[in-house]
């Protein structure tokens, strides 16, 4: 058997088991967004990582190395936002070719700085090393948040209506000109690239959800709708139904898929890298939360489904016909 027959979520499950020594203040480990740890009362801290590799999460010649620190901590600050947490401090390890120009490095740093900036984050340190052929990022970031307030992903409930917290597949769109090598020419072309490049964590909106005391799980879109969802349902042990009429698109990719015949839907499904929140939510409350969510936010939440008891992952086409909904999100070993 080899890594390709299992995939990345299969290798996960595997090395999961016998990972804990001492489960004292340990809240949650292997499974979630992020781990998280108490450090006394309800005070947790909670701590996500991710590696990026050139030629697997980014080709250096199609951006700029601003764009590549600032999402290198974008994509760890998307996770912090999953879990309802307060980011605090990161920590940048890179692994640098040896003929990579120093400009192109401040570049990165400078990427991550600003981004750093926005939300209160420290840079507190990391590693570099050399690397033989690729440049290699891995940011691991840190934050706080109260044990009864943070959010997970197994604990979805049957009757739970699932919320989104923006517009899904317009990274997807984006990353088609960069695989394509094509320059973005037209103004929403150019902010379909800028939504892959650039992502904005929705720390604001994680933070707003966990304190409402309404939504029973969340995660980040980083593998796309459909997989996402499913670690949501797997972890959970629920199903899911979707209503694609409620699936928010935006004009832009809308345009995108009508201008070369692709399917907008396909893109929000399985496309990724969106950094949106996905929830959900207490029946009783979800009324009053999307309510009071455009009225913090000025833009709406948007209901695109519910949890269900029966463990199907299902989608209601505008016709009413329901069908089987795959991952076919981002899978490494796939």
């Amino acid at each position: 058997m080899n890594l390709k027959d299992i995939g990345e979520f299969g290798f996960i499950k595997r090395i999961t088991p016998d990972s804990l020594n001492d489960t004292r203040n340990v809240v949650r480990a292997i499974g979630d967004d992020a781990a998280v740890f108490t450090i006394g009362n309800d005070e947790c801290i909670v701590l996500t990582t991710d590696l990026l590799v050139e030629r697997v999460h980014f080709i250096k010649e199609s951006m700029t190395g601003y764009q590549l620190g600032y999402k290198s901590l974008a994509v760890n600050l998307s996770d912090i936002a999953a879990m309802g947490a307060v980011p605090q401090h990161a920590f940048v390890s890179i692994g640098i070719p040896k003929d990579t120009s120093i400009e192109y490095l401040d570049e990165i740093y400078r990427g991550m700085k600003e981004l750093a900036k926005q939300y209160h984050v420290n840079i507190l340190g990391g590693d570099t090393t050399s690397s033989k052929v690729d440049l290699i990022i891995n940011v691991a970031v840190t934050g706080v948040g109260k044990k009864n307030t943070l959010l997970y992903r197994n604990t979805a409930k049957d009757g739970d209506i699932i919320f989104c917290t923006g517009f899904l597949g317009d990274s997807k769109a984006g990353l088609d000109f960069i695989l394509k090598s094509e320059q973005p020419v037209k103004d929403y072309e150019k902010r379909l690239v800028e939504a892959h490049l650039l992502p904005r964590p929705h720390i604001k909106e994680g933070l707003y959800l966990a304190n409402s005391g309404a939504v029973h799980s969340c995660i980040d879109v980083s593998d796309g709708l459909s997989s996402d969802l499913m670690h949501i349902a797997e972890e959970s042990n629920v199903g899911f139904l979707l209503n694609e009429e409620a699936i928010p698109l935006s004009k832009d990719l809308v345009q995108y898929c009508n201008e070369h015949g692709y399917s907008a839907i396909d893109y929000a499904l399985a496309g990724g890298e969106d950094y949106v929140l996905v929830c959900t939510v207490d029946p009783a409350q979800a009324q009053k939360l999307e309510k009071d969510f455009t009225k913090s936010f000025q833009r709406p939440i948007y209901r695109i489904g519910t949890i269900t008891k029966e463990k199907k992952y299902l989608m209601k086409k505008d016709d009413n016909t329901l069908i089987d909904i795959k991952p076919k999100g981002w899978d490494h070993f796939a």
